[in-house]
């Protein structure tokens, strides 16, 4: 058995061992599970059965893990991206109206042009072509924008006419609002004490104190339930919801599309593609650096490969019924933990596949115990911030109207827009037009067009 797996896996070649990628493997699972929970809270708003969206999440997550094991030997985990499902929910289904299997058709299509992409290297040509400060400034402006969203979503920011977003009233509405800040203040701060004293799973720990919190508040009458602050205790712990995941299952490819602009479409693939381009670049290289899986040249053993499994997994889970499915930076947990190879990825898969049968409980977390999930998040992804060169100003200035246009204009893909275009007229104007690739030119008329005309 045992030489079997290192025929397989080549252990010895990658310095591991089996013992090691099991734990790996589990390491993995534990910091991305909070995916299960904050996915379908998301989809959820734009109409989409929560039931069904949980289904599609463990699915996408554990078939599309198993098939970067399969394909590149690689310990990474892929699941649905934070920051890719509220683009689709808030802007495509909220502000522009859009329904959700349009939504997932432009997933889907998205997935298609990046195998495409991949299979004839265009997507490190375009990897290249894109400044990198840029492409820190994204990262933090996605990180900024999902941030905002869970303070939303934990009500610790609310809408005011004065000011467009205060802090609750925790006097005046105690009982719903206040308490449920209270939880997704005290699940960030114990997110943040074991990070700080690095404990595996901070975020799903964090998650798990803050709905165990808001169980007892409801049992003590600290927490009321009403119209928008429903039962935080679940009723059923065994998943019986596979019959709303048939809806869901292919519902991409059923949208009425007489009534839809095509540069809409083009518009959101465009955005969903630069966005996971970057963010499966950048995990790749960011989990892998300094270990035995870059090469002399600084490059990922079976980076193409990780890559057409990445597309492979997307264009799957938007035939399942979820947002984009990229790799994920959590990877890295199970990586320091010393997984190699790709029995690392086959343990993350099929625990991802296992927790289908206890769904219930995680489709009854509650907003508030969501929330610490996702301004953790945003806060590791705003860490990018110090790797902006502010020193040179023709590059510093367009990734910071690229990372504050995000949560301001409330748009993942207008952010991008503004930072391409600042990038041109900026660097164009001042003389150092010999910087700018030509694909900039061209991203940056298509943003123009978009913002004049559309």
């Amino acid at each position: 058995m045992l030489d079997m797996l290192e025929r397989i896996f080549k252990f010895r070649e990658n310095k591991t061992n089996t013992k090691t990628e099991l734990i790996a493997g589990l390491t993995t699972f534990v910091t991305m599970a909070y995916i299960l929970a904050v996915n379908p809270a998301i989809l959820s708003e734009t109409g989409m059965d929560a039931n069904a969206v949980f289904v599609a999440t463990a699915l996408a997550s554990g078939v599309g893990t198993l098939l970067m094991a399969c394909f590149s030997n690689l310990p990474f985990a892929l699941a649905p991206g934070l920051g890719l499902n509220a683009y689709i929910t808030y802007e495509v289904c909220n502000l522009m109206g859009l329904p959700w299997q349009l939504g997932l058709l432009c997933v889907f299509i998205e997935a298609v042009v990046f195998l495409i992409l991949t299979l004839t290297n265009v997507t490190t040509f375009l990897f290249n072509a894109i400044p990198k400060d840029l492409v820190k400034g994204l990262t933090v402006g996605i990180g900024l924008f999902i941030a905002f969203i869970g303070l939303q979503k934990g009500k610790v920011v609310v809408a005011s006419d004065d000011t467009l977003v205060k802090i609750v009233d925790f006097n005046g509405s105690f009982h719903t609002d206040g308490i449920s800040a209270v939880l997704c203040l005290i699940g960030i701060i114990v997110i943040g004490i074991f990070h700080v004293r690095k404990v595996k799973g901070s975020i799903l720990i964090g998650v798990g104190v803050s709905w165990v919190l808001g169980i007892i508040a409801q049992l003590t009458g600290l927490y009321e339930v009403g119209p928008d602050t429903p039962s935080v205790i679940p009723t059923k712990f065994i998943f019986d919801g596979f019959g709303s995941f048939s809806d869901a299952f292919a519902a991409c490819f059923s949208v009425d599309l007489s009534s839809v602009r095509i540069i809409d479409i083009i518009s959101i693939v465009f955005s969903l593609l630069f966005v996971d381009l970057f963010n499966v670049m950048g995990s790749l290289l960011g989990c892998t650096a300094n270990t035995s899986m870059v090469n002399e040249d600084g490059r990922v053993r079976g980076m193409k490969r990780a890559l057409v499994a990445d597309s492979i997994a997307n264009a799957f889970g938007a035939v399942s019924g979820t947002s984009t499915t990229t790799i994920y930076v959590e990877s890295s947990a199970g990586i320091n933990e010393g997984g190699r190879t790709g029995l690392t990825s086959i343990v993350t898969g099929i625990l991802f596949l296992v927790s289908l049968v206890i769904g219930p409980i995680f489709i009854a977390i509650p907003g508030f115990a969501v929330a610490p999930a996702l301004i953790f998040v945003g806060f590791l992804m705003a860490m990018n911030v110090v790797d902006i060169n502010f020193k040179n100003p023709a590059e510093s200035i367009p990734a910071y109207l690229c990372f504050i246009c995000m949560p301001m204009l409330y748009s993942i893909s207008d952010g991008i827009g503004v930072g391409i275009i600042s990038y041109v007229v900026i660097n164009l104007i001042a003389g150092n037009y010999k910087s700018i690739k030509p694909l900039m030119y061209i991203l940056a008329g298509l943003f123009v067009l978009k913002f004049a005309l559309f």
